[in-house]
C-alpha cells in the first residue's frame, strides 16, 4: 500500500515536471516563431506533434514613388485650392458682402486662429484614434464641402447681399440666413485644415522605409518635392487665381479653387490600395502630459547615478515610428 501510492506520487511528479516542461517550450517556441511541440502520452507511448506556430506581423510593403504621383499631386491641388480661396477673401467680404474692413479683417483673424488650434486637435484625434489615411480622406472631402459652400454664395444671388453701387451712402449688408451660409463654409474649412495640416508631411514619409538608405533619400527627396508643389502653388493661386477672381467673376474665381480641391479628393483616394496606412498607436501629448504629472509628482525623488539603466523604453513590434534615445544634451 505504501509503495503504490510512493509509486502513485512519482508518477504525478513526473507527470507535473514533464507538463511543466512542455508548456515552456511551447511558450518558447511560440514566442521566437518556428515549431511548436506537442507531447501526448497514451498507453506509455509518446507521440509527438510537430506544429508550425508564426507569430511574425505580415511585413510591410513599401511601394515608395509609386504612391507619391497620388499623394504630391493631393497636396499640390490641395494647397491650389486653399491659398486660391484664402488670400483674396478679405476683398470678397468688403465687396460682395458688405462688411467694413474692420470687420472682415476680424472673421479672418479668427478664422486663421481658429485653424491653428484646429491642427493641434486634428493631431491628437489623428495620432489617438483614426491613423493620417483616415484623417487626411476626411479631411480632403469636408475642405472641398467648405469650398464648395463659399464659391454658392458667390454664385447664387440669394446668398449674398444685393451689389452696392459707388454712388449708394449706405450699403445693405448681409442677412443672418447669408451669414450662416457662409459661416458654415469657414467651418468646414477649418476642420478640413485640422486634418490636412498635420498629417500630409507625415503620411507622405510613411511611404518610404526609413531604415534602408533608398527609403531615406526618397524621404528627403520628398520633403524638396512638398516644399516645391507649396510654392508652385501660392504663386499660382496669388496671380492666376486671384486674377479671375477680381477681374472676371467671383464665381468663377471661386469655382477654380473647389475643383482642384476635387481633384485633390479623387487622387487621393486613387492611391487607397497602394498606400502604407499607419495605425494609431497614441498621441505623444498624452505621454507629454504624463511626463508632467509624474515630475511634479517626484520632484523631491534621488536622481539614480546611471538613469539610462532604468529607463522604459518598449516600442511596438507593429509601429514604424521611431523614438528618440536617451540624451545628456539638455541636462
Amino acid at each position: 500500500m505504501e509503495k503504490s501510492e510512493g509509486d502513485m506520487a512519482s508518477k504525478n511528479y513526473e507527470n507535473g515536471t514533464s507538463e511543466k516542461n512542455e508548456r515552456e517550450v511551447v511558450m518558447d517556441k511560440t514566442e521566437n516563431g518556428g515549431l511548436a511541440i506537442e507531447k501526448t502520452e497514451i498507453n506509455g507511448t509518446l507521440e509527438l506533434d510537430m506544429k508550425a506556430v508564426s507569430n511574425k506581423e505580415p511585413e510591410i510593403n513599401y511601394r515608395g514613388w509609386k504612391a507619391m504621383p497620388f499623394i504630391i499631386g493631393n497636396e499640390t491641388f490641395e494647397k491650389l485650392g486653399a491659398i486660391g480661396t484664402l488670400a483674396n477673401l478679405l476683398i470678397y467680404l468688403t465687396s460682395v458682402f458688405n462688411m467694413k474692413s474692420i470687420t472682415a479683417a476680424t472673421i479672418i483673424n479668427i478664422f486663421n486662429g481658429t485653424t491653428n488650434f484646429g491642427t493641434m486637435l486634428g493631431a491628437y484625434l489623428c495620432d489617438t484614434y483614426f491613423g493620417r489615411y483616415k484623417t487626411l480622406g476626411f479631411a480632403t472631402i469636408t475642405s472641398f464641402l467648405g469650398l464648395q459652400t463659399i464659391q454658392l454664395t458667390a454664385a447664387i444671388h440669394k446668398l449674398h447681399p444685393h451689389h452696392c453701387a459707388a454712388e449708394s451712402a449706405t450699403c445693405e449688408g448681409p442677412t443672418v440666413g447669408q451669414m450662416a451660409f457662409l459661416l458654415c463654409g469657414f467651418g468646414l474649412m477649418i476642420i478640413g485644415a485640422g486634418g490636412v495640416r498635420p498629417c500630409n508631411l507625415a503620411f507622405g514619409a510613411d511611404q518610404f522605409n526609413p531604415e534602408t538608405e533608398s527609403g531615406k533619400k526618397g524621404i528627403n527627396s520628398f520633403f524638396n518635392w512638398y516644399f516645391f508643389t507649396y510654392t508652385f502653388a501660392q504663386m499660382v493661386s496669388l496671380t492666376l487665381i486671384v486674377y479671375v477672381q477680381s477681374n472676371v467673376s467671383w464665381a468663377i474665381g471661386l469655382a477654380i479653387p473647389a475643383l482642384l480641391m476635387f481633384i485633390a479628393c479623387v487622387l487621393f483616394f486613387m492611391g487607397s490600395k497602394i498606400y502604407v496606412k499607419v495605425k494609431a498607436t497614441g498621441s505623444p501629448m498624452t505621454s507629454v502630459a504624463q511626463v508632467i504629472a509624474v515630475a511634479i509628482k517626484k520632484r523631491r525623488l534621488k536622481q539614480p547615478d546611471h538613469p539610462w539603466l532604468s529607463l522604459f523604453n518598449y516600442i511596438p513590434p507593429t509601429s514604424i515610428n521611431s523614438k528618440l534615445p536617451y540624451s545628456h544634451q539638455f541636462r
